[in-house]
């Protein structure tokens, strides 16, 4: 969880003129396809710790699916999401492709935290978009949490995902960013927000009760295994499409590299190393990648690849708690092992990397500029000290100039497109919002699918819709 709005803001306006749709679609394709994920991913405790990933090469190997209802391009927290809400219709047939292994991308390679934005940055958001669509991306990180959660209580995979409901720690580094949070806090609070589980604390009471000298507030929240829980969702999936006599395939290890027009009338062909694949729909759940099939994608008008850096890290023990400040690190204490010196998984360090992780989709190598910040972050906050990592990997996050996520068709964006849909650009903030904004789109193919009027949900704010970001 990074947060970057003014990252790609500036960045945005390199790129983003006051010129007309069609002119803009034309800069963009004019601009590097972005590329496909690389073979060689640094190692992630996520995805590379002993039996994590028993669908790493699932479906990578033997024949190809031929034809499929719903084609989803990205086997990670979107992907994954879109098909266990496809699963709730009887006799569909899914197939989901995935470039490199199952679910290796952003959630197979981020800091585990389930964590929703509580009241941060509403000051700005609605002056942006008015109090109510301000509410709204609260609303949909919230019903994300619940129902991800519900999910896991329901069919007993707590210990399977390692579920933690220890709360979120947010420490403020400097008195104007507490001051800024002050103010969130108490517009939120003035227009209407149940705010009842926020708690604020002085650096005295923060000092007494873990050993930093900073502010913070606290609020529920929960930290899991993401890979393990996509994992689930698509054995869930799997297992209700099979009971009402449709489908669900996986093919790991088959990239997509281009999507053109079918002579079937109406549908799509998936072009793959392996073969085609004819579908009705598709659905682009690449996040960072999503540019190499879509040319309104590329540039700072559609969505930026970043290169973000975590650690495994041996340190001391601060609870169950989720953390992070306001500058943009985020760790928590993994559950189980040394009680005293437990592993944390820790990630940000990016006011180290000097501008150079964006736009970047190689996560094969790591920035030394990072690591050595993340190195020296913990003994900063906690005056613990420094050691070397367990594990460091990279992940490649999508960012948006809004900073929040493309959802929905396809066709105001990029002509021709008609069939085809989106959900990504999470920009570093995924967890909390992936699974609805996934499930939201698939639920746009139901309607379409059914020749039905889509209705939006109460939760998911008008902001995100392609149709808003034209």
């Amino acid at each position: 969880m990074v947060t970057l709005r003014g990252f790609v803001a500036a960045l945005s306006l390199s790129v983003v003129l006051a010129v007309p749709l069609e002119q803009q679609i034309t800069l963009q394709s004019n601009l590097p396809r972005t590329p496909l994920p690389v073979a060689n991913a640094t190692k992630s405790f996520w995805v590379n710790s002993p039996g994590a990933n028993p669908l790493a090469k699932e479906g990578s190997t033997g024949p190809l699916t031929t034809a499929a209802d719903v084609c989803i391009i990205g086997s990670g927290m979107s992907g994954i999401s879109a098909a266990y809400k496809l699963s709730e219709e009887a006799g569909l047939n899914v197939a989901v492709f995935e470039a490199r292994d199952f679910c290796s991308a952003a959630t197979g390679r981020n800091g585990g935290h389930l964590t929703t934005y509580v009241f941060q940055d509403f000051s700005n958001l609605a002056n942006k978009y008015g109090a109510e669509q301000a509410k709204a991306g609260f609303a949909l990180e919230n019903y994300t949490s619940h129902a991800i959660v519900k999910i896991i209580e329901d069919e007993g995979l707590q210990d399977v995902v390692d579920l933690v409901h220890g709360g979120h720690t947010s420490i403020f580094m400097t008195e104007a960013l507490e001051a800024k949070r002050r103010k969130d806090y108490d517009e939120a609070l003035a227009a209407g927000m149940n705010l009842d589980g926020v708690k604020w604390h002085s650096k005295e009471e923060m000092k007494a009760a873990f050993g930093t000298s900073y502010p913070a507030i606290t609020f529920d929240a929960y930290n899991f295994w993401p890979l393990k829980f996509v994992t689930q969702l698509y054995i869930l999936a799997k297992e209700r499409l099979a009971s009402t006599f449709g489908s669900l395939v996986l093919h790991t290890n088959t990239p997509v590299t281009d999507v053109l027009p079918s002579s079937d009338s109406g549908k799509w062909d998936l072009i793959t190393p392996r073969g085609s694949v004819s579908c009705q729909y598709v659905l682009h759940a690449t996040n960072a990648y999503a540019g190499h099939l879509l040319p309104s994608m590329r540039g700072a008008a559609g969505i930026i690849p970043t290169r973000g850096q975590v650690v495994a890290i041996k340190s001391k023990n601060t609870g169950i708690s989720s953390w992070t400040n306001s500058q943009g690190e985020y760790w928590f204490p993994r559950p189980g092992g040394d009680k005293d010196q437990p592993l944390v998984i820790l990630g940000g360090g990016n006011s180290a990397a000097r501008g150079e992780e964006a736009p970047v989709t190689d996560d094969s190598v790591l920035n030394p500029r990072v690591g050595k910040a993340l190195r020296k972050f913990l003994p900063k906050i906690f005056g613990v000290e420094e050691r070397e990592p367990e594990m460091e990997w990279t992940g490649i996050m999508g960012y948006t100039a809004m900073g929040d996520p493309f959802v929905g068709p396809l066709t105001p964006l990029q002509d021709g497109t008609r069939g085809q849909y989106i959900s990504a650009g999470l920009s570093g903030h995924g967890m909390p919002r992936a699974f609805s904004s996934a499930q939201a789109a698939a639920s746009m193919i139901i309607a379409d699918m059914k020749n039905e009027t889509w209705e939006a949900p109460e939760w998911l704010p008008e902001r995100y819709l392609t149709e808003n970001r034209v």
